[in-house]
């Protein structure tokens, strides 16, 4: 990862002075969870504030950041021509390894809240520009991949989600037992030696990841359509296949065949990289079907949480405040996915006793009729 981080870094820096000259891309940053957390956005061309925009989360891989992947990933003239606004975040630097990563369980153990900034980043963006709630969007590269399935896990404020050379941990696969259905895509090269096409320890298979979702989506195995992509490139190394499991919350596999750890179309070979399509452009394509589902007021809940304190030894007060009657359900587990609570919330505040967990990250489901949030504490 550390020879690809590198590579792409040399390939980028020529461009560097045109990019802070742009007058569409911005860089900012915020203060979430105690930490200064920076990102960039770029608008579109012919950017007309009245109008009502979709977002795209570009998220990087481990040991890059969102600048390389502005250009790795590229998705800028795409967002020109359909209009879309494009986000680049960074990730934190996990001290053992001075490399930026999402907190996706696969790095130690982090109490960094990935899915805070996240959601701190469109609500930042949400007071100043037009942005459709409806039509907000993650994808990203590895690393990326696997914060955009976290994101369809734990987040209800995504339409649908696209991995390149992603894949989910067991601890996301966890964290997904009560997520509702959402469209994914799934781009990954059966020769990637970085995440492992057929799996690891603690990473699912790409087949285990595409199981996982077509059944949690309703979907029929059955009725599979499978094409093999036009070998346009006949000097890349790579060929393609495309597979749709339809429905209303379609899933589609981009495999492909001798593809390593790369982005399909991406002019910056780092690697066998298939130029027989654009991943930017078709996960585009995949995205632009779809709008979030808006869930019936009738199931729907409006809670805030809070942990304290955090970290704990012996115990954590929850407090609560919902504008529903329904129950609420809570779900204790550690970071590989193990279950230790399941149970209903009757009291707010409600004393949670954790003498007996040993120490590490853990997370607590929080799930009122169709509306889910997760929490991260430590015991220490």
């Amino acid at each position: 990862m550390n020879k690809v981080t590198c590579f792409i870094l040399c390939l980028v820096l020529q461009h560097l002075s045109l990019q802070l000259q742009s007058q569409q891309t911005i860089r900012t940053n915020l203060l979430h969870d105690g930490l200064t957390r920076t990102y960039s956005y770029y608008l579109p061309a012919n950017f007309n504030q009245s109008k009502l925009y979709p977002l795209v989360f570009n998220l990087h891989g481990y040991g890059s950041n969102g600048d390389q992947q502005e250009f790795y990933g590229d998705f800028r003239k795409i967002a020109d021509t359909a209009g879309f606004i494009l986000v680049h975040p960074n990730g934190t630097v996990f001290p053992q390894t001075t490399q930026q990563f999402w907190n996706v369980g696969l790095v130690g153990n982090s109490n960094v809240d990935d899915v805070g900034f996240i959601h701190a980043i469109i609500d930042t963006l949400s007071k100043v520009y037009s942005i459709d709630p409806d039509r907000i969007f993650s994808t990203g590269m590895s690393n990326g991949g696997f914060m955009s399935y976290h994101l369809a896990c734990v987040s209800n404020r995504f339409a649908a989600i696209a991995s390149v050379t992603g894949s989910m941990t067991l601890l996301t696969q966890a964290l997904c037992k009560n997520a509702q259905p959402i469209p994914v895509m799934e781009i990954h090269g059966d020769a990637d030696a970085v995440v492992n096409y057929n799996g690891t320890t603690g990473v699912l298979a790409i087949p285990e990841v595409l199981d996982f979702w077509i059944q949690k989506n309703g979907l029929d195995k059955q009725k599979l359509i499978k094409t093999s992509v036009p070998d346009i490139n006949k000097t890349d190394g790579a060929t393609a296949e495309l597979y749709i499991y339809p429905g209303t919350n379609e899933v589609q596999h981009y495999k492909i065949i001798n593809g390593a750890h790369t982005w399909p179309g991406s002019p910056f070979v780092i690697g066998t990289t298939c130029q027989d399509i654009n991943a930017s452009l078709e996960i585009w394509k995949f995205f632009s079907k779809y709008k979030r589902s808006l869930v019936s007021t009738k199931h729907a809940s409006n809670f805030n949480i809070e942990l304290f304190p955090n970290p704990a030894n012996d115990k954590i007060l929850i407090s609560t405040q919902s504008n529903s009657n329904l129950p609420m359900k809570v779900e204790l587990i550690n970071s590989v996915g193990q279950s230790y609570l399941s149970k209903c919330l009757n009291t707010s505040p409600y004393e949670l006793q954790i003498t007996n967990l040993p120490p590490g990250i853990y997370f607590i489901n929080f799930i009122q009729g169709s509306t889910k949030q997760t929490r991260r504490f430590i015991k220490q």
